[in-house]
């Protein structure tokens, strides 16, 4: 292989993904699936939650692995999410649900549990936790 066309291989590797991100830190793509399905698991089991369950499509294994792949993304791990079905732009693809704040509070309520049962580095979790309140905070549409 010529050196022009070994530079040209080099640049069309992925960069690496950093191991000090939030995706590496709390444990890589096993606890962040974790992660997302202890949220999904306790929306569909606790009854605080239930009017935010009964929002999303059933059966849940679909969406379930879609918040995986942008969590996965948001958290600085891989961004199969984004290769797949692009820029997340979450406020518009979440303007066809009413999201009320008693909605907000259901899915802070359950993304906090699900963060203290798989995430051992609590300041860590808390820091995730007040970025995703802003973040669910902005998903806010309806009163």
């Amino acid at each position: 292989m010529g050196m022009s066309n070994f530079f040209k291989s080099i640049r069309k590797e992925k960069p690496a993904v950093s191991e000090t991100t939030p995706y590496y830190r709390i444990g890589g793509e096993d606890q962040v699936r974790l992660l997302a399905n202890r949220f999904y698991d306790n929306m569909r089991d606790d009854p605080i939650a239930k009017e935010l369950y009964a929002i999303h499509p059933q059966p849940t294994d679909r969406i379930r692995e879609v918040f995986f792949l942008y969590l996965s993304l948001w958290l600085g791990g891989p961004d199969t999410y984004q290769q797949q079905y692009g820029h997340p732009r979450l406020r518009s693809r979440h303007l066809s649900f009413s999201v009320t704040p008693e909605l907000k509070d259901q899915w802070m309520y359950c993304m906090r549990k699900a963060m203290h049962e798989t995430v051992d580095d609590l300041p860590l979790a808390q820091q995730l936790l007040n970025a995703l309140d802003q973040l669910a905070e902005h998903m806010i549409n309806s009163k």
